[in-house]
């Protein structure tokens, strides 16, 4: 029985070093998920001047409740959404002058709603070529705080980077949501910022943060769930296997987890207990209709093994996977057509027709996606012969990806 240790979150390792930058006093977080998009996380507070200490099992982070202790900085955001959001908000409590770009890839992603909510605050944000786009320069002052209005349908980052805004403000915030997706991340975010000293209310569609900032505390941070996924549903594909994460049970903070249960949907076997989950493969894979709206990070691994399901899979409200790293629904489609799969889209959806993929030979265009290339590895489980134009690009969450998967597939018996 494999038992995989799974990276720590990304979600959750990105949330804890803008908590832990905010706090005051010194925060510890204890097995950090280390890769491009934390390290880069971690040298943008650098360049806003906050110590950060990294060891292999713990970083430490001087917080600052007043913001970054430089007046002027350049910050490099890579390929981060979680970096490139959060990491202006929190400069937008400090005084002095921040300059953000990103890589092409992160520079197509949109960030308008979360710049209009910041300067109806009063926080001279100016994008300097696309509008509602990186590169982008921060004129802070510091933040009143006050009522605002957001529109969250296409992240729910941008709700994310205001909730933990809100303590740092000098009134709090009142934030009304007009429209919002993935809300499991909403919940991680409040639960982490309880945890730093923090309560947020909620009264229907307005969350309410009060004022007073944040306390410095050790934080441990739990494996990745959407990383989890890949290797749950390798069991859900091979009759007889059962893969346990530890660590990533029923106390979990993240929603993805719930990608076991459309799993379980499927015929597989599922057991989630307070100190890890398993999932053990039947034989039995159904298809089924899913709303994947507050797990669509899991949205990939699920269209890459639907073809392997005994009846079509259609995965609704999946409408901001369009807008993430790369086109997610579509790239999906044109991987799956490309292996002789039948597929249909929607503006806000996916359906799959079972079929017996054919491999030999294709190439998966991954369009630079960490996690096109993780779905499509479970589909190589079934499909010998396939291969990736950017394996590399794993490195994103999970550096050690394919070293992984590779122990993960010998102990499943299957040595291609």
């Amino acid at each position: 029985m494999p038992v995989v240790s799974i990276p720590g979150s990304k979600s959750i390792t990105a949330r804890a070093l803008f908590l832990a930058a905010a706090a005051d006093g010194v925060t510890t977080l204890v097995r950090p998920l280390r890769s491009d998009d934390t390290e880069g996380f971690a040298e943008g507070l650098v360049r806003l001047g906050y110590r950060v200490g990294r060891t292999r099992d713990a970083w430490q982070v001087d917080g600052r409740p007043q913001g970054p202790s430089v007046s002027e900085a350049d910050v490099y955001c890579r390929d981060g959404a979680t970096t490139a959001r959060f990491l202006p908000t929190l400069a937008a409590a400090g005084h002095g002058t921040y300059r953000f770009d990103a890589s092409a890839q992160m520079r197509r992603r949109p960030l308008l709603p979360l710049t209009r909510a910041l300067r109806d605050l009063g926080v001279d944000v100016r994008h300097e070529e696309a509008e509602g786009h990186h590169p982008l320069t921060v004129r802070a002052s510091g933040v009143e705080g006050g009522e605002v209005v957001l529109d969250a349908g296409q992240s729910s980052q941008y709700l994310t980077a205001l909730l933990l805004l809100g303590p740092l403000t000098r009134k709090g915030l009142r934030i009304r949501v007009t429209d919002l997706v993935s809300v499991p991340y909403v919940e991680i975010t409040i639960a982490m910022m309880r945890a730093f000293g923090v309560e947020v209310a909620r009264e229907d569609d307005v969350f309410v943060v009060p004022p007073g900032g944040y306390r410095a505390t050790r934080y441990a941070i739990e494996p990745d769930a959407s990383t989890a996924s890949y290797f749950f549903a390798a069991a859900a594909v091979t009759p007889g296997a059962e893969v346990t994460v530890p660590g990533l049970g029923a106390r979990a903070l993240q929603g993805d987890l719930g990608f076991v249960d459309v799993l379980r949907r499927m015929g597989a076997e599922v057991s989630v207990r307070p100190d890890g989950t398993t999932v053990r493969g039947t034989g039995v894979l159904r298809g089924l209709t899913v709303n994947m709206r507050d797990i669509s990070d899991t949205m990939p691994t699920l269209a890459a093994i639907a073809p392997f399901a005994d009846g079509p899979v259609r995965i609704e409200d999946v409408a901001n996977t369009r807008v993430k790293e790369c086109d997610r629904l579509e790239a999906c489609a044109e991987n799956l057509r490309r292996l002789g799969v039948e597929v249909s889209t929607g503006p806000d959806w996916i359906e799959i027709r079972p079929g017996v993929p054919s491999g030999s030979g294709t190439e998966i265009t991954t369009h630079g996606d960490h996690r096109i290339v993780m779905s499509f590895a479970v589909t190589g489980l079934r499909v010998p012969g396939i291969s990736f134009d950017d394996p590399g690009c794993v490195r994103k969450t999970f550096p050690g990806f394919h070293e992984a998967f590779a122990e993960l597939r010998s102990g499943l018996g299957d040595d291609r």
